[in-house]
């Protein structure tokens, strides 16, 4: 690409195929969202959806539970066929349930069985921190020292994980292995499938944390032989503000006891039964714990009918596109400026949001709010800028970076304090 102009993202975004669903989402008045890898912003069909539930609340009472629009009762598993096809897995693999830490925690409770000389966990050292909270808990619940049986692969740049150390450290005495799907400070996407043969080859359990990936790449946890995954729906799925999450269960597992057992976990036409022995379902439903969070669930009904209607590969195409531009407009623009790419340059390894470093990270970030441009600051020197494909365009790309030249050229930055605000 060698024109830099602003005519030319204009033109880009007449070439659009996904152009019109820009006008589905509430876009902030005046400014650019770039956080979309973080919180996702609000489509017109997620309101429409909320709105049916909270009229059925309103107007059928209990009722809602089975006479509803989308009675709630079988809304979790309603949103889990609707979710299958993101993640590569069947329906009945699928479950909408809890938060990505209480996923995690359920699936290490039910898939880490420590015998032998098996008594390891194997993550790694760039993982989000709530996974390792998790994992360190579970160690201790069963009286194992997380600074012996927890084994974290470390990144030799800090930015990438090598997949060959990770299946170096699949040793005879890794009991289960949780890995991301795309690392959430660099964007780099794991070769899931080829870590997942490789565990399987040595008879070790495999999960993936999807939380960046999911409703941004395509994926075929089925297929793969993947173990397990969960997930957060509020990121690039734009189900809002702490949505209930969602896990996988490969259907080779099903019949596995739960380990953090619950009412609804229970097959659905003994739910009711009342009986003080439970009878889980058949398949990942018997992986939720207690009542739907129906609220938080609703949203996500509207949310998802548009990523079934466009497509994975469509919405990765154009990701690919916004953020291969996005870099060749900061090669051309901030050059002078000590910005670092921090993301992988090649298409098969990034996800769907750049990692732009900087030493003034934080106040850079703060400058460009004041520009009312919304970015993502992760400490101690990273800016995140996530271009979604189904709201954002080319010419919000060409004018964050244009905006972002400016801030530097004029060294705006300079009235801020570099420290990061209380949510960073």
């Amino acid at each position: 690409m060698n024109d830099f102009t602003r005519a030319y993202a204009q033109q880009l975004d007449k070439q659009d195929p996904l152009a019109s669903y820009r006008e589905e989402f509430y876009l902030p008045e005046d400014g650019i969202y770039m956080d979309g890898n973080s919180l996702g912003l609000l489509s017109k069909r997620a309101e429409r959806t909320l709105l049916e539930s909270l009229a059925d609340w309103k107007e059928l009472g209990i009722d809602g539970w089975m006479s509803g629009r989308h009675p709630w009762f079988n809304l979790s598993e309603e949103l889990a066929s609707l979710n299958a096809p993101l993640i590569g897995g069947k329906s009945e693999e699928v479950m909408v349930t809890g938060s990505t830490t209480v996923n995690l925690h359920q699936l290490v409770a039910s898939f880490f069985k420590p015998e032998g000389k098996r008594t390891k966990i194997l993550a790694d050292a760039l993982t989000f921190p709530s996974d390792i909270y998790a994992l360190k808990s579970q160690l201790e619940l069963r009286g194992l020292d997380p600074v012996e049986h927890l084994v974290q692969v470390d990144s030799p740049d800090g930015r990438f994980l090598v997949e060959d150390d990770l299946i170096a450290a699949m040793t005879d005495e890794i009991a289960l292995i949780v890995l991301p799907t795309v690392l959430y400070r660099s964007g780099q996407i794991l070769d899931m499938p080829r870590l997942a043969k490789a565990a399987y080859e040595r008879g070790i359990l495999i999960g993936f944390d999807a939380c960046h990936s999911v409703g941004a790449i395509p994926h075929d946890f089925h297929e793969w032989g993947v173990d397990f995954a969960y997930w957060c729906n509020y990121k690039h799925l734009n189900g809002g503000p702490g949505t209930v999450g969602g896990l996988f269960v490969h259907e080779r597992h099903f019949g596995t006891t739960p380990g953090l057992a619950g009412w609804f976990g229970s097959r659905k036409d003994k739910q009711f039964d009342m009986n003080h022995t439970m009878t889980p379902a058949e398949h990942a439903g018997a992986f939720q714990i207690g009542t739907p969070h129906v609220m938080s669930l609703a949203p996500q009904l509207g949310a998802l009918e548009m990523f079934n209607e466009v497509g994975m590969e469509a919405i990765r195409q154009k990701s690919l596109a916004l953020t291969t531009y996005m870099m060749d407009l900061i090669e051309e623009m901030l050059a002078p400026h000590g910005f670092f790419i921090g993301s992988p340059t090649d298409t098969r390894q990034r996800g769907a949001h750049l990692s732009l470093e900087h030493p003034e990270a934080a106040r850079i970030c703060k400058a460009l709010k004041e520009h009312r441009i919304i970015p993502d600051f992760r400490a101690p020197n990273i800016i995140r800028l996530a271009p979604v494909a189904l709201y954002n365009t080319f010419t919000d790309v060409y004018d964050v970076i244009v905006t972002l030249k400016k801030i530097m050229d004029d060294k705006e930055y300079e009235a801020f304090e570099n420290v990061r605000e209380v949510v960073a």
